[in-house]
Protein backbone atom coordinates (compact mmCIF):
# COMPACT_ATOMS: atom_id res chain seq x y z
CA UNK A 1 0.00 0.00 0.00
CA UNK A 2 2.84 2.36 0.87
CA UNK A 3 4.61 1.50 -2.41
CA UNK A 4 1.42 2.20 -4.39
CA UNK A 5 1.11 5.58 -2.66
CA UNK A 6 4.69 6.49 -3.66
CA UNK A 7 3.97 5.49 -7.27
CA UNK A 8 0.93 7.75 -7.30
CA UNK A 9 2.98 10.66 -5.93
CA UNK A 10 5.69 10.07 -8.54
CA UNK A 11 3.11 9.92 -11.34
CA UNK A 12 1.55 13.16 -10.12
CA UNK A 13 4.99 14.84 -10.03
CA UNK A 14 5.77 13.74 -13.61
CA UNK A 15 2.37 15.01 -14.76
CA UNK A 16 2.96 18.35 -13.08
CA UNK A 17 6.38 18.69 -14.72
CA UNK A 18 4.93 17.86 -18.12
CA UNK A 19 2.38 20.63 -17.68
CA UNK A 20 5.09 23.27 -17.10
CA UNK A 21 6.28 24.76 -20.42
CA UNK A 22 9.73 25.68 -19.04
CA UNK A 23 10.27 22.09 -17.92
CA UNK A 24 9.93 20.82 -21.49
CA UNK A 25 13.68 21.43 -21.96
CA UNK A 26 14.51 18.87 -19.27
CA UNK A 27 15.72 15.49 -20.42
CA UNK A 28 13.85 12.31 -19.66
CA UNK A 29 16.57 11.40 -17.15
CA UNK A 30 16.08 14.71 -15.35
CA UNK A 31 12.34 14.20 -15.27
CA UNK A 32 12.99 10.81 -13.78
CA UNK A 33 15.05 12.38 -11.00
CA UNK A 34 12.42 15.02 -10.36
CA UNK A 35 9.69 12.42 -10.21
CA UNK A 36 10.92 11.83 -6.65
CA UNK A 37 12.89 14.96 -5.79
CA UNK A 38 10.10 17.39 -6.68
CA UNK A 39 8.00 15.98 -3.84
CA UNK A 40 7.52 18.52 -1.06
CA UNK A 41 9.13 17.56 2.23
CA UNK A 42 11.49 14.96 0.76
CA UNK A 43 14.48 14.73 3.10
CA UNK A 44 17.23 12.50 4.44
CA UNK A 45 17.60 11.77 8.14
CA UNK A 46 21.21 12.42 9.20
CA UNK A 47 20.74 11.43 12.82
CA UNK A 48 20.88 13.49 16.00
CA UNK A 49 17.73 15.26 14.91
CA UNK A 50 19.26 16.76 11.76
CA UNK A 51 17.87 16.30 8.28
CA UNK A 52 19.01 17.19 4.76
CA UNK A 53 16.37 18.49 2.36
CA UNK A 54 16.26 16.55 -0.92
CA UNK A 55 13.46 18.61 -2.43
CA UNK A 56 14.08 20.29 -5.79
CA UNK A 57 11.51 22.66 -7.30
CA UNK A 58 11.28 21.27 -10.82
CA UNK A 59 9.94 24.43 -12.45
CA UNK A 60 12.64 26.61 -10.88
CA UNK A 61 15.37 24.20 -11.90
CA UNK A 62 14.09 24.12 -15.47
CA UNK A 63 14.24 27.93 -15.60
CA UNK A 64 17.71 28.11 -14.05
CA UNK A 65 20.94 28.57 -15.99
CA UNK A 66 21.83 24.98 -15.11
CA UNK A 67 18.63 23.49 -16.44
CA UNK A 68 20.25 22.55 -19.73
CA UNK A 69 23.10 20.82 -17.91
CA UNK A 70 20.72 18.50 -16.16
CA UNK A 71 21.08 16.79 -12.82
CA UNK A 72 24.12 14.78 -13.89
CA UNK A 73 26.06 18.02 -14.48
CA UNK A 74 26.55 18.48 -10.73
CA UNK A 75 25.67 15.02 -9.42
CA UNK A 76 27.96 12.89 -11.58
CA UNK A 77 28.78 10.80 -8.52
CA UNK A 78 25.23 9.42 -8.43
CA UNK A 79 24.70 6.11 -10.21
CA UNK A 80 21.10 6.21 -11.43
CA UNK A 81 20.98 2.40 -11.66
CA UNK A 82 21.79 1.99 -7.96
CA UNK A 83 20.03 5.13 -6.72
CA UNK A 84 18.59 5.66 -4.20
CA UNK A 85 19.95 2.52 -2.54
CA UNK A 86 21.07 2.76 1.04
CA UNK A 87 22.69 6.15 0.48
CA UNK A 88 26.02 7.38 1.76
CA UNK A 89 26.93 8.63 5.17
CA UNK A 90 26.66 12.43 5.51
CA UNK A 91 28.06 14.01 8.68
CA UNK A 92 25.96 17.17 8.54
CA UNK A 93 23.93 19.19 6.08
CA UNK A 94 26.46 22.02 6.24
CA UNK A 95 29.46 19.79 5.58
CA UNK A 96 27.61 18.36 2.59
CA UNK A 97 26.87 21.85 1.23
CA UNK A 98 30.51 22.95 1.63
CA UNK A 99 31.86 19.79 -0.01
CA UNK A 100 29.39 19.97 -2.88
CA UNK A 101 30.64 23.32 -4.16
CA UNK A 102 33.61 21.45 -5.63
CA UNK A 103 31.23 20.73 -8.50
CA UNK A 104 30.99 24.47 -9.20
CA UNK A 105 34.74 24.78 -9.82
CA UNK A 106 34.56 22.22 -12.63
CA UNK A 107 32.86 24.79 -14.88
CA UNK A 108 33.73 28.04 -13.07
CA UNK A 109 37.46 27.60 -12.49
CA UNK A 110 38.22 31.31 -12.86
CA UNK A 111 35.66 32.27 -10.22
CA UNK A 112 36.86 29.48 -7.95
CA UNK A 113 40.41 30.87 -8.04
CA UNK A 114 39.14 34.35 -7.15
CA UNK A 115 37.12 32.90 -4.30
CA UNK A 116 40.15 31.08 -2.87
CA UNK A 117 41.83 34.44 -2.30
CA UNK A 118 38.82 35.95 -0.56
CA UNK A 119 38.17 36.55 3.12
CA UNK A 120 35.26 34.11 2.85
CA UNK A 121 37.52 31.25 1.73
CA UNK A 122 40.16 32.17 4.31
CA UNK A 123 37.53 32.05 7.05
CA UNK A 124 36.40 28.67 5.74
CA UNK A 125 39.96 27.34 5.88
CA UNK A 126 40.25 28.34 9.54
CA UNK A 127 37.49 25.82 10.28
CA UNK A 128 34.42 28.05 10.20
CA UNK A 129 32.02 25.99 8.07
CA UNK A 130 29.47 28.80 8.10
CA UNK A 131 31.60 31.07 5.94
CA UNK A 132 29.65 31.58 2.69
CA UNK A 133 30.25 29.30 -0.30
CA UNK A 134 28.83 29.37 -3.83
CA UNK A 135 25.37 28.03 -3.01
CA UNK A 136 24.87 30.44 -0.10
CA UNK A 137 24.89 33.37 -2.54
CA UNK A 138 23.72 31.80 -5.80
CA UNK A 139 21.40 29.09 -4.51
CA UNK A 140 21.66 25.48 -5.63
CA UNK A 141 18.90 24.46 -8.07
CA UNK A 142 17.48 27.85 -9.08
CA UNK A 143 20.63 29.73 -10.12
CA UNK A 144 19.68 32.74 -12.19
CA UNK A 145 21.53 34.40 -15.05
CA UNK A 146 24.18 36.91 -14.03
CA UNK A 147 22.33 39.75 -15.75
CA UNK A 148 19.08 39.09 -13.90
CA UNK A 149 18.04 42.15 -11.85
CA UNK A 150 18.43 41.67 -8.11
CA UNK A 151 15.77 43.25 -5.90
CA UNK A 152 16.99 44.95 -2.74
CA UNK A 153 15.33 42.41 -0.47
CA UNK A 154 16.94 39.54 -2.39
CA UNK A 155 20.60 40.53 -1.94
CA UNK A 156 22.33 37.48 -0.49
CA UNK A 157 24.87 39.52 1.51
CA UNK A 158 22.18 40.53 3.98
CA UNK A 159 21.95 36.92 5.20
CA UNK A 160 25.15 37.47 7.19
CA UNK A 161 25.52 41.25 7.18
CA UNK A 162 22.01 42.35 8.06
CA UNK A 163 23.07 45.28 10.28
CA UNK A 164 25.36 46.64 7.58
CA UNK A 165 22.72 46.11 4.91
CA UNK A 166 20.12 48.01 6.94
CA UNK A 167 22.57 50.91 7.26
CA UNK A 168 23.23 50.80 3.53
CA UNK A 169 19.49 50.79 2.76
CA UNK A 170 19.14 54.09 4.62
CA UNK A 171 22.16 55.71 2.97
CA UNK A 172 22.19 57.90 -0.12
CA UNK A 173 23.23 54.84 -2.14
CA UNK A 174 20.46 52.62 -0.82
CA UNK A 175 17.80 55.29 -1.18
CA UNK A 176 18.92 56.02 -4.73
CA UNK A 177 18.81 52.35 -5.62
CA UNK A 178 15.27 52.10 -4.29
CA UNK A 179 13.99 54.77 -6.68
CA UNK A 180 12.20 53.92 -9.90
CA UNK A 181 14.04 54.16 -13.20
CA UNK A 182 17.59 53.19 -14.23
CA UNK A 183 19.67 52.10 -11.24
CA UNK A 184 23.06 53.77 -10.99
CA UNK A 185 23.76 53.54 -7.27
CA UNK A 186 26.24 50.82 -6.23
CA UNK A 187 25.28 47.64 -4.44
CA UNK A 188 27.53 45.36 -2.34
CA UNK A 189 29.46 43.69 -5.18
CA UNK A 190 30.19 47.01 -6.88
CA UNK A 191 32.44 48.06 -3.99
CA UNK A 192 33.47 44.76 -2.40
CA UNK A 193 33.40 42.62 -5.56
CA UNK A 194 31.61 39.30 -5.77
CA UNK A 195 34.11 36.46 -5.48
CA UNK A 196 37.46 37.86 -4.30
CA UNK A 197 35.97 39.75 -1.36
CA UNK A 198 38.71 41.21 0.83
CA UNK A 199 38.44 42.71 4.32
CA UNK A 200 37.01 46.19 3.89
CA UNK A 201 39.55 47.91 6.14
CA UNK A 202 42.65 46.49 4.45
CA UNK A 203 44.22 47.88 1.31
CA UNK A 204 42.82 50.66 -0.87
CA UNK A 205 40.10 48.79 -2.76
CA UNK A 206 37.19 50.69 -1.22
CA UNK A 207 38.81 54.08 -1.74
CA UNK A 208 39.52 53.11 -5.34
CA UNK A 209 35.89 52.03 -5.73
CA UNK A 210 34.71 55.45 -4.51
CA UNK A 211 37.03 57.27 -6.90
CA UNK A 212 36.04 54.89 -9.69
CA UNK A 213 32.46 56.17 -9.59
CA UNK A 214 33.22 59.70 -8.41
CA UNK A 215 35.89 60.42 -10.99
CA UNK A 216 35.82 64.16 -10.33
CA UNK A 217 36.22 63.81 -6.55
CA UNK A 218 39.97 64.48 -6.54
CA UNK A 219 39.66 67.68 -8.55
CA UNK A 220 36.66 68.81 -6.49
CA UNK A 221 38.54 68.30 -3.21
CA UNK A 222 41.66 70.08 -4.50
CA UNK A 223 39.64 73.29 -4.77
CA UNK A 224 39.33 73.61 -1.00
CA UNK A 225 41.25 70.81 0.77
CA UNK A 226 45.00 71.34 1.33
CA UNK A 227 47.24 68.31 0.71
CA UNK A 228 44.35 66.54 -1.00
CA UNK A 229 46.20 63.37 -1.99
CA UNK A 230 47.55 62.88 1.53
CA UNK A 231 44.09 63.31 2.99
CA UNK A 232 42.64 60.72 0.60
CA UNK A 233 45.38 58.28 1.61
CA UNK A 234 45.04 58.60 5.39
CA UNK A 235 41.37 59.52 5.81
CA UNK A 236 38.69 56.99 4.87
CA UNK A 237 35.90 58.46 2.72
CA UNK A 238 33.15 57.66 5.29
CA UNK A 239 35.07 59.59 7.97
CA UNK A 240 33.81 62.77 6.30
CA UNK A 241 30.86 61.50 4.26
CA UNK A 242 29.17 59.72 7.18
CA UNK A 243 29.23 62.72 9.52
CA UNK A 244 27.10 61.13 12.24
CA UNK A 245 29.46 58.18 12.67
CA UNK A 246 32.01 57.71 15.43
CA UNK A 247 35.63 57.93 14.34
CA UNK A 248 38.88 56.37 15.43
CA UNK A 249 42.55 56.52 14.61
CA UNK A 250 43.90 53.13 13.59
CA UNK A 251 47.67 52.77 13.71
CA UNK A 252 48.60 50.03 11.26
CA UNK A 253 51.76 47.99 11.64
CA UNK A 254 53.59 48.03 8.29
CA UNK A 255 56.77 46.61 6.87
CA UNK A 256 58.27 49.62 5.05
CA UNK A 257 60.29 47.35 2.74
CA UNK A 258 57.37 45.36 1.34
CA UNK A 259 54.67 47.99 2.00
CA UNK A 260 52.57 45.19 3.52
CA UNK A 261 50.81 45.10 6.85
CA UNK A 262 52.37 42.90 9.51
CA UNK A 263 51.09 40.52 12.16
CA UNK A 264 51.95 40.24 15.83
CA UNK A 265 50.74 38.04 18.67
CA UNK A 266 50.90 40.57 21.50
CA UNK A 267 47.36 41.59 22.33
CA UNK A 268 47.07 44.07 25.18
CA UNK A 269 45.99 47.58 26.02
CA UNK A 270 48.86 49.69 24.77
CA UNK A 271 50.16 52.83 26.40
CA UNK A 272 53.11 54.82 25.04
CA UNK A 273 55.72 52.55 26.63
CA UNK A 274 53.95 49.35 25.57
CA UNK A 275 53.76 50.70 22.03
CA UNK A 276 57.47 51.45 22.05
CA UNK A 277 58.19 47.98 23.46
CA UNK A 278 56.06 46.41 20.73
CA UNK A 279 57.97 48.14 17.95
CA UNK A 280 61.28 47.48 19.67
CA UNK A 281 60.41 43.77 19.76
CA UNK A 282 59.49 43.71 16.09
CA UNK A 283 62.49 45.84 15.13
CA UNK A 284 64.98 44.00 17.33
CA UNK A 285 68.44 43.39 15.95
CA UNK A 286 68.43 40.39 13.64
CA UNK A 287 64.65 40.53 13.03
CA UNK A 288 63.65 39.73 9.43
CA UNK A 289 61.79 43.02 8.96
CA UNK A 290 61.48 46.40 10.55
CA UNK A 291 58.10 47.93 11.22
CA UNK A 292 56.53 51.33 11.25
CA UNK A 293 53.09 52.57 12.24
CA UNK A 294 50.98 54.38 9.69
CA UNK A 295 47.87 56.04 11.00
CA UNK A 296 44.48 56.21 9.31
CA UNK A 297 41.36 58.08 10.34
CA UNK A 298 38.34 55.84 9.82
CA UNK A 299 34.82 55.01 11.00
CA UNK A 300 34.58 52.68 13.99
CA UNK A 301 32.07 50.11 12.69
CA UNK A 302 31.18 48.58 9.35
CA UNK A 303 27.54 49.57 9.72
CA UNK A 304 28.43 53.22 10.30
CA UNK A 305 30.73 53.26 7.29
CA UNK A 306 27.71 52.56 5.09
CA UNK A 307 25.67 55.49 6.47
CA UNK A 308 26.83 57.76 3.68
CA UNK A 309 25.04 61.09 3.37
CA UNK A 310 24.67 63.53 0.49
CA UNK A 311 27.89 65.42 -0.26
CA UNK A 312 26.30 68.66 0.97
CA UNK A 313 26.33 67.17 4.49
CA UNK A 314 29.97 66.01 4.41
CA UNK A 315 32.41 67.40 6.98
CA UNK A 316 34.40 70.28 5.51
CA UNK A 317 35.51 72.09 8.66
CA UNK A 318 39.24 71.50 9.15
CA UNK A 319 38.97 72.32 12.85
CA UNK A 320 36.89 69.16 13.36
CA UNK A 321 40.12 67.13 13.26
CA UNK A 322 42.87 69.72 13.44
CA UNK A 323 42.41 70.83 17.02
CA UNK A 324 43.73 69.62 20.31
CA UNK A 325 41.46 67.01 21.85
CA UNK A 326 39.50 66.38 18.63
CA UNK A 327 36.86 63.67 19.07
CA UNK A 328 38.34 61.43 16.37
CA UNK A 329 41.61 61.18 18.32
CA UNK A 330 39.99 59.97 21.52
CA UNK A 331 39.69 56.41 20.16
CA UNK A 332 42.97 54.82 19.11
CA UNK A 333 43.72 51.26 18.05
CA UNK A 334 46.79 49.36 16.88
CA UNK A 335 45.97 46.86 14.14
CA UNK A 336 47.71 43.86 12.64
CA UNK A 337 46.53 41.23 10.18
CA UNK A 338 45.05 38.10 11.73
CA UNK A 339 45.22 34.53 10.41
CA UNK A 340 41.98 34.93 8.44
CA UNK A 341 43.22 38.04 6.63
CA UNK A 342 41.09 40.43 8.65
CA UNK A 343 42.55 43.15 10.87
CA UNK A 344 42.88 42.43 14.57
CA UNK A 345 42.73 45.58 16.66
CA UNK A 346 44.13 46.25 20.10
CA UNK A 347 42.88 49.17 22.11
CA UNK A 348 45.50 51.84 22.69
CA UNK A 349 45.47 54.67 25.16
CA UNK A 350 44.77 57.94 23.37
CA UNK A 351 47.90 59.45 24.91
CA UNK A 352 50.07 57.41 22.54
CA UNK A 353 49.40 60.09 19.93
CA UNK A 354 50.74 62.99 21.98
CA UNK A 355 53.12 61.44 24.49
CA UNK A 356 56.82 62.32 24.08
CA UNK A 357 57.70 58.62 24.50
CA UNK A 358 55.70 57.88 21.32
CA UNK A 359 57.50 60.35 19.08
CA UNK A 360 59.54 57.71 17.30
CA UNK A 361 56.70 55.17 17.25
CA UNK A 362 54.14 57.41 15.57
CA UNK A 363 56.50 59.59 13.57
CA UNK A 364 54.73 58.55 10.36
CA UNK A 365 51.39 59.80 11.67
CA UNK A 366 51.28 63.48 12.52
CA UNK A 367 48.20 65.67 12.35
CA UNK A 368 48.67 69.38 12.91
CA UNK A 369 46.77 70.16 16.08
CA UNK A 370 45.35 66.66 16.56
CA UNK A 371 48.58 65.01 17.72
CA UNK A 372 50.15 68.03 19.34
CA UNK A 373 52.83 67.28 21.95
CA UNK A 374 53.12 70.19 24.39
CA UNK A 375 56.56 69.19 25.65
CA UNK A 376 57.92 69.33 22.10
CA UNK A 377 56.26 72.72 21.67
CA UNK A 378 58.05 73.94 24.79
CA UNK A 379 61.36 72.49 23.63
CA UNK A 380 60.91 74.08 20.24
CA UNK A 381 60.13 77.43 21.85
CA UNK A 382 63.25 77.09 24.00
CA UNK A 383 65.30 76.18 20.96
CA UNK A 384 64.02 79.19 19.05
CA UNK A 385 64.59 81.44 22.02
CA UNK A 386 68.09 80.04 22.44
CA UNK A 387 68.76 80.57 18.76
CA UNK A 388 67.93 84.23 19.14
CA UNK A 389 69.14 84.98 22.66
CA UNK A 390 72.48 83.16 22.55
CA UNK A 391 73.94 85.29 19.72
CA UNK A 392 72.60 88.45 21.36
CA UNK A 393 74.03 87.45 24.73
CA UNK A 394 77.32 86.61 23.10
CA UNK A 395 77.54 90.04 21.53
CA UNK A 396 76.66 91.75 24.84
CA UNK A 397 79.26 89.77 26.73
CA UNK A 398 81.92 90.59 24.15
CA UNK A 399 81.05 94.23 24.45
CA UNK A 400 81.13 94.18 28.24
CA UNK A 401 84.33 92.19 28.48
CA UNK A 402 86.18 94.02 25.78
CA UNK A 403 89.21 95.77 27.37
CA UNK A 404 89.13 99.55 27.23
CA UNK A 405 92.21 101.31 25.68
CA UNK A 406 94.64 102.44 28.43
CA UNK A 407 95.49 106.14 28.77
CA UNK A 408 99.09 107.33 28.17
CA UNK A 409 100.61 109.40 31.07
CA UNK A 410 102.11 112.72 30.04
CA UNK A 411 105.72 112.30 28.90
CA UNK A 412 105.86 108.62 29.71
CA UNK A 413 105.14 105.16 28.45
CA UNK A 414 101.69 103.69 28.54
CA UNK A 415 100.80 102.09 31.83
CA UNK A 416 100.81 98.28 31.68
Amino acid sequence: MKFTHQLLLAAAAVAALSAVPAAAALSEDDKGCLACHSQEGLKKNLGKGETLSLHVAGEEFAKSVHGELGCIGCHADVDSKKHPGSGRKIASAREYAVAKVEACSQCHEDKAKLFQGSVHATTLRTGNLWAPVCTDCHGSHAVRAKAAPEPMNGISCRKCHDEIFDAYAGSMHGLARGKAGPVKAPICVDCHRAHDVSPASTGTRLRDACLGCHAGALAAHEKWLPNTKTHLEVVACPACHAPASQKRVDLRLYDPATKQRMSDESGRSLDAKALWDLLRGVNREGAPARATLIGRLEVRTGAESHLLSAKSKAIKDCVTCHKQGADAFQNVTISIIGPDGRPVRYEAQKDVLNNPASVESVSDFYVIGGTRIKLLDALLALALAAGVLVPIGHLLLRKLLRRKPTERPQGGNPTR
